[in-house]
């Protein structure tokens, strides 16, 4: 008996899902995704608003954007994401759709459900598509891992600490400020 083909889907597949169904798309696979939490929203609120008040301030020219979002890795049909913060300096990556290439900063707050993706799957796609740094907030082991992927390395602090943004000179968080 020969083998079932895998199937292989694309970003067509993904807009054709039923209204309100949430799903990434990588490397052709589908991976849907639970609402967040509450506790989950409010973490990601307060980062954006503290990053993108310090954008303003400086009158930077990068963008912050909050999930949902489109981010579509690869100059291809097969990756698509929704980080829960997505910081764009190169304008020309930015279309009516969202964002075509990678970011040069994400945030992913991890929920019980996407462990596994944030810090397996999307580690690896996202430094392979090029994105400049990585955080994963993980309240429920009160961390926050840092990948920085232009020097190659990764640094791990607590929810208590304050953590230095790689892609910024001047950029701290306090991240016992946005507990809640």
């Amino acid at each position: 008996m020969p083998l079932q083909k895998e199937q292989i889907y694309t970003i067509d597949d993904i807009y054709n899902l039923p209204e309100g169904t949430r799903a990434e798309l990588i490397d052709g696979h589908i991976y849907y995704m639970a609402p967040p939490s509450r506790y989950h929203q409010k973490i990601a609120g307060k980062l954006f608003t503290i990053i993108s008040q310090y954008i303003d301030s400086k009158h930077g020219s990068c963008e912050p954007y909050i999930a949902p979002f489109a981010v579509f890795l690869n100059e291809n049909d097969k990756n698509y994401v929704e980080p829960d913060i997505s910081i764009i300096c190169d304008k020309n990556k930015l279309t009516d759709s969202g964002c075509v290439g990678a970011p040069d900063w994400i945030i992913e707050i991890v929920s019980p459900s996407s462990r596994r993706m944030d810090y397996f799957t999307k580690l690896f796609k996202y430094r392979s598509a090029g994105v400049r740094e990585y955080w994963i907030v993980d309240p429920s082991k009160n961390r926050v891992t840092v990948w920085n992927f232009e020097n190659d390395d990764n640094n791990e602090y607590t929810l208590s600490d304050s953590v230095k943004a790689g892609i910024y000179s001047d950029l701290v968080i306090n991240f016992s400020q946005i507990q809640l």
